[in-house]
């Protein structure tokens, strides 16, 4: 599995964070979401793949 974001797209709603704080964090800044890896562990990979389903802006995107 492979993530991206676009920072462009994301309103900081947080739910990236709230759902998979291992993979997402949020900018100090802006609110905006970080990504900590596009690469999740095995075991982060179904909370990853949530935190997409519930991004407000679907700012998030994975591939196989």
């Amino acid at each position: 599995m492979k993530i991206t974001v676009d920072r462009a797209r994301c309103v900081a709603a947080g739910m990236c964070t709230l759902t998979a704080p291992e993979t997402f964090d949020q900018d100090a800044e802006d609110g905006r979401v970080v990504l900590l890896t596009s690469t999740p562990l095995p075991e982060d990979e179904e909370a990853a793949r949530q935190a997409a389903q519930v991004c407000p802006s679907g700012a998030i995107t994975f591939a196989e």
